[in-house]
């Protein structure tokens, strides 16, 4: 079993007992009415009110600009609807730091004001809208970027599923959340947020840590480092002194090897060059030179203290208030038309990974409450989300993640997994779910938490299903589904096209990918969520592995059939070994980041870092496999689960000697024989392709009725069933 750091912080009061007497342990759920109680504590304790004033404030309303840079005509016509147009922008507006819902905001009463007591912020925004709003179906979908990118922007050259959105006159918004994203390019949407200064107008300093890893040798290495973090902008250190206190810079190969201190004088803050500028290199805060370089392959830990934290929570309030503006509000403060004015009946968020948990975050701190009152989202997609985002810690850094080798000790894991109010997290000895606050003042969408396998086995999603000792299954809140792509990868895969598979020999065990693709299958949940929301049409049931029915297990009770490798011709006709389970996964261990930071909140300032082992787990479970082909049991089984070419595995090994670890957010792929006397030669526990379906007129069937299934359940749209039994005539796979 592999060691896993993913905390979970004690640094914040037991909340009250389960109502009803009940120990804690228990795997029934307490009363809502503890649960609000819990809530009002947990906003006393930061500035806040129990949601039951009126908000207060300054007295005057915050004010909203609209700037609209360009305006271009979107490609193609769609059905009644007709033509789209996309319009770029910014929006400038004001947070009210007297305003309840605002007091949760990490350093707000330490950022700078403008002239009336507010806030500044200014975020770039791009809308995808039909010309005629009389057209538009009254739904605003909110993508939230990821990392700046927006990764779901529409491209219907390669995604043309993605046309019934269009067809059906939903606007598009695209609006940025994170502060700490370079305008590197004009594809990359950003947020200006204010600096913390203290009262004294200086700077204010603190705890921080990163991991790096350098892919190659490299005489240095820029900040803020970390696999997923890489081109965010850094916070600088208050000195370049790297034998000053709180510096230091230690090397591990594997995460759970002891870290070997590097000495002061053999790294510095600074740029080098072995050519023209080596070691110690130029002064920088920016970067980290190391006498001899960087080595791959090897875990660098750097933790210093840094000054000008960001207030990052601003982003959230930012967030909240243009969604708004743009449901509501018929003009700006100078009295710009908005341009969807009157047009808007619905707003439904989405996010993807990490702006997936940035939308959880969002949900949890109570973002969700519009300052005017109401919902800001009236439905919400958490898609491959199975935890939330560092957006609210002093010197915050929303873009870690948790895969390959690092972030396991970054906040964005701290907070409840547990969707419903009252959730009970008995590892932690806390009480309140994500949906704590929004149940508190009525503002809770209807929720989608969508899950990949890599989920379970990387980003330790099992905890959003089970009590915290993996014992129970958890009872989802009435306004919650939660779905499970069986047999998928963190990214998606691709649909039964065996060429979209690569294999390395070098850097995975087995070929990287999937062939379970699970787009298609977004898309018809994503309407399914759009019917809940505006047509109250309530969607299918949650599709999830359980304890209950043996779906869901710990790593070393599952049962795979023998798997033997054959040839892969895109590696140059390199072997694929024999599958050999090491039931490595990533661990969630709760850890404590000292009594100035609330983990519950995943907010307030760490008192030190790295965080300290409390010594104690929550329980991690997988999705349990089919004896027969090796791919999972439960979830939504899409077509390449229900008529499978080979076994799309969640999980990956590492190749490189020395490092034992999973490949980053990656699953793998070992084909089926195609014969069955191939099979029986090579020993393989799982059918062959022949056996499966006879000929290719049978794969097609097996398609064709696997594929119309899923249009009956729900859990695939016409069109996309259509174009996937076209593929399956069109992929030569048997005779």
């Amino acid at each position: 079993m592999q060691i896993r750091l993913s905390p979970a912080g004690i640094a914040t009061p037991r909340l009250p007992a389960p109502a009803g007497g009940r120990p804690a342990a228990s795997p029934r759920r307490p009363a809502v009415a503890a649960a609000a109680a819990a809530v009002a504590l947990a906003l006393a304790g930061c500035g806040g009110d129990d949601g039951s004033g009126t908000g207060g404030g300054t007295g005057a309303a915050p004010r909203m600009t609209l700037t609209i840079t360009e305006r271009a005509d979107f490609p193609g016509t769609f059905g009644a609807v007709g033509a789209y147009e996309q319009l770029t922008g910014t929006l400038q507006g004001e947070v009210d730091p007297a305003d309840r819902r605002n007091a949760i905001i990490q350093d707000l009463q330490l950022a700078p004001r403008n002239a009336r007591g507010m806030v500044d912020y200014r975020a770039d925004f791009v809308m995808l809208k039909p010309k005629d709003m009389g057209k538009a179906n009254g739904i605003l979908r909110y993508d939230a970027p990821n990392r700046g990118n927006m990764l779901t922007f529409p491209n219907l050259a390669s995604a043309p599923g993605d046309a019934v959105y269009f067809e059906q006159g939903t606007t598009w918004l695209f609006s940025a959340w994170q502060g700490d994203v370079p305008k590197s390019s004009a594809a990359r949407l950003t947020v200006d947020v204010p600096i913390a200064r203290n009262p004294d107008g200086s700077s204010i300093t603190g705890p921080y840590a990163t991991e790096l890893l350098a892919p190659v040798p490299s005489p240095s290495l820029t900040l803020p480092g970390s696999t997923f973090n890489g081109t965010m902008i850094p916070y600088a250190p208050a000195t370049l002194d790297t034998a000053a206190p709180g510096v230091a810079l230690t090397r591990r190969v594997n995460e759970t090897d002891p870290r070997i201190a590097i000495p002061a004088a053999d790294w510095a803050f600074a740029t080098c060059d072995a050519a023209t500028a080596p070691f110690p290199g130029t002064p920088s805060p920016s970067s980290v030179c190391l006498k001899g370089g960087f080595q791959p392959n090897v875990l660098y830990e750097l933790v210093y203290v840094a000054k000008d934290p960001r207030v990052m929570g601003v982003g959230l309030a930012a967030l909240r208030d243009t969604v708004s503006f743009f449901r509501a509000q018929a003009a700006d403060a100078a009295g710009t038309p908005n341009p969807v004015a009157g047009r808007i009946a619905h707003a439904i968020g989405q996010g993807t990974s990490q702006s997936g948990n940035a939308m959880k975050t969002f949900l949890h701190l109570g973002f969700n409450e519009a300052t005017g009152g109401g919902k800001v989202f009236d439905g919400m997609y958490a898609h491959v989300a199975a935890r939330q985002t560092n957006i609210n810690t002093r010197f915050a850094v929303p873009g870690g993640g948790g895969g390959l080798r690092t972030d396991h000790l970054a906040f964005g894991q701290t907070a409840p997994r547990g969707l419903a109010a009252d959730y009970v997290d008995t590892v932690a000895g806390r009480q309140g779910g994500v949906m704590a606050r929004c149940a508190a003042t009525n503002t809770c969408p209807k929720f989608f938490l969508g899950l990949s396998g890599t989920e379970f086995w990387q980003l330790q999603g099992s905890p959003a299903l089970t009590d915290a000792a993996g014992a129970t299954d958890l009872m989802q809140p009435a306004n919650a589904r939660v779905y499970y792509y069986s047999s998928t990868q963190h990214g998606t895969g691709t649909g039964g096209l065996a060429a979209g598979i690569g294999y390395t020999p070098a850097s995975a065990v087995y070929p990287r990918g999937s062939m379970t693709d699970f787009a298609d299958t977004f898309r018809a949940l994503f309407v399914n969520l759009a019917d809940w929301v505006a047509r109250d049409v309530a969607p299918p049931d949650s599709q999830v592995p359980r304890v209950g029915d043996g779906t869901l297990v710990r790593p070393q009770d599952l049962r795979f059939p023998a798997m033997r490798g054959t040839v892969w011709p895109q590696a140059g006709g390199a072997a694929v070994p024999d599958f050999r389970y090491r039931a490595l996964f990533n661990e969630f261990t709760l850890l404590d980041y000292g009594s100035t930071y609330r983990p519950q909140d995943e907010s307030g300032i760490p008192a030190f870092l790295p965080p300290r082992r409390v010594g104690r787990d929550y329980a991690i479970l997988v999705p349990q496999v089919d004896a027969s082909t090796g791919l999972t049991r439960a979830g939504i089984r899409n077509v390449d689960v229900r008529a499978p070419l080979g076994t799309s595995l969640e999980f990956n090994y590492v190749a490189t000697p020395g490092i034992v670890d999973l490949v980053n957010l990656t699953g793998s792929y070992i084909p089926f024989h195609t014969t069955e006397a191939a099979r029986i030669a090579a020993g393989d526990g799982r059918p062959s392709l022949q056996s499966l379906y006879g000929s290719q007129a049978g794969y097609v069937a097996a398609v064709t009725t696997a594929a119309n299934a899923l249009v009956a359940e729900r859990f695939l749209l016409r069109a996309d069933a259509d174009r996937r039994i076209q593929r399956a005539r069109d992929t030569v796979v048997l005779p």
